[in-house]
C-alpha cells in the first residue's frame, strides 16, 4: 500500500511538470485555500495555526489567519514545484532564477580553496538553490533517506542531475561532509527538523525551546570553515525565484553547542523573517519538549 501511495505521488508529480510554472503555482495555492478553509480539524492547518501563535504571539487577530492562509498557500506551491523541479531539465528549471544575492561571498570563499557550511532552512524553493549551487559549485548534500526505496531512488537521481553528491544522515554521510569540506566544496544541511534528543540541544527558535541538531554547529567548530544561510525565493505572479545568500550568525562555530544552536536558530529566523508565509510552518518544530511535556500539536475534536 505504501509503495502504492508513493508511486501515485510521483505520478501526480509527473503530472503536474506539465503545467506552466504559474498555472502549478495557482494550483497549489488552491489546494492550500482548501486546506485552510477545513479549519483546525485538518492536520497541517492545526499545525501551521500552533507555530504561528507561538513564533508570532504579537500578531492581531487578522495578521494572524491572514498569515496563516498565506502559508497554507505557499505550501501548496511548494508541492505543485516538487513536479516542476525534478522533472524539467536543469535548463529550464534554471532559467526561472531571475536573481542571486549574495553569491559573491560564497564565490570568495571558494575561490581560496576553503569550504563552506549552507545552512538551507526549508523556505521557498530550495531545490531550485540546489540545482542553481550545483551547476556552478562542487555541492554536498545531506539529506536523511526516506523509508520507500521508490523515493529515495528519485531523490539520488533528480537532485544529483549536476554532479551533486548525497550524504545520509549518518556515520557515513558525516565522513562525506567533512571529506568535502576539506576538499573545499559546499556542504548544504537543511537544519530545521527535529533531530532524535541524542543528536539535538534545547536552544530558543522564535523564543520557544526547541530541540536543535548539534552537527552542523559541530562541523563549523570542527572544521573552521565559514557559514551561509541560503534559500531560494518565490516571486509573485509565477515570474520565478530569487536566490538569497548571507552570512549566519559567527556565534555558530562556538565550542559552546547551546550558544552555537541558539546562533543557527536566529540565522534562521533571519532568514523566514524575509518572506515569514514561505517558511514551512507545517513541520512540528516544537513536537519534542524538554520536559517530556504533551507537544502543541493535540488534534482538535
Amino acid at each position: 500500500m505504501k509503495e502504492f501511495k508513493v508511486l501515485s505521488a510521483i505520478v501526480a508529480m509527473a503530472a503536474v511538470s506539465l503545467l506552466p510554472l504559474s498555472w502549478a503555482q495557482a494550483l497549489g495555492r488552491t489546494l492550500g485555500r482548501r486546506i485552510y478553509a477545513k479549519g483546525e480539524r485538518n492536520q497541517l492547518h492545526n499545525v501551521t495555526r500552533a507555530n504561528i501563535g507561538i513564533c508570532f504571539p504579537t500578531l492581531d487577530d487578522v495578521s494572524r489567519e491572514t498569515l496563516i492562509r498565506e502559508s497554507l498557500e505557499q505550501t501548496g506551491c511548494s508541492l505543485a514545484e516538487m513536479g516542476l523541479s525534478w522533472f524539467w531539465s536543469p535548463k529550464r528549471v534554471l532559467k526561472k532564477v531571475r536573481s542571486v544575492q549574495g553569491e559573491e561571498l560564497i564565490a570568495d570563499e571558494l575561490r581560496e580553496g576553503r569550504g563552506i557550511l549552507l545552512i538551507a532552512p526549508h523556505l521557498g524553493n530550495w531545490e531550485v538553490m540546489n540545482l542553481y549551487l550545483s551547476q556552478h559549485y562542487p555541492v554536498t548534500a545531506m539529506y536523511k533517506p526516506p523509508k520507500q526505496k521508490l523515493l529515495d531512488n528519485l531523490i539520488l537521481k533528480r537532485r544529483a542531475r549536476l554532479g551533486s553528491q548525497m550524504a545520509p544522515a549518518d556515520a557515513k554521510g558525516v565522513r562525506m561532509v567533512i571529506k568535502a569540506l576539506r576538499k573545499g566544496g559546499i556542504v548544504g544541511i537543511l537544519p530545521d527538523q527535529e533531530p532524535d534528543r541524542s543528536g539535538g540541544v534545547y536552544a530558543p527558535f522564535y523564543g520557544e525551546p526547541a530541540l536543535t541538531m548539534k552537527l552542523l554547529p559541530q562541523l563549523a567548530a570542527q572544521t573552521g570553515v565559514r557559514v551561509f544561510c541560503g534559500y531560494g525565493k518565490r516571486l509573485d505572479n509565477g515570474e520565478g525565484f530569487e536566490l538569497r545568500f548571507s552570512p549566519a550568525d559567527p556565534d555558530i562555530g562556538s565550542k559552546d553547542l547551546v550558544s552555537a544552536a541558539t546562533a543557527m536558530n536566529m540565522s534562521i529566523e533571519r532568514c523566514v523573517d524575509e518572506c515569514p508565509a514561505q517558511y514551512q510552518w507545517e513541520y512540528k518544530r516544537f513536537n519534542t519538549r524538554e520536559d517530556s511535556s504533551r507537544g502543541p500539536y493535540a488534534r482538535k475534536r
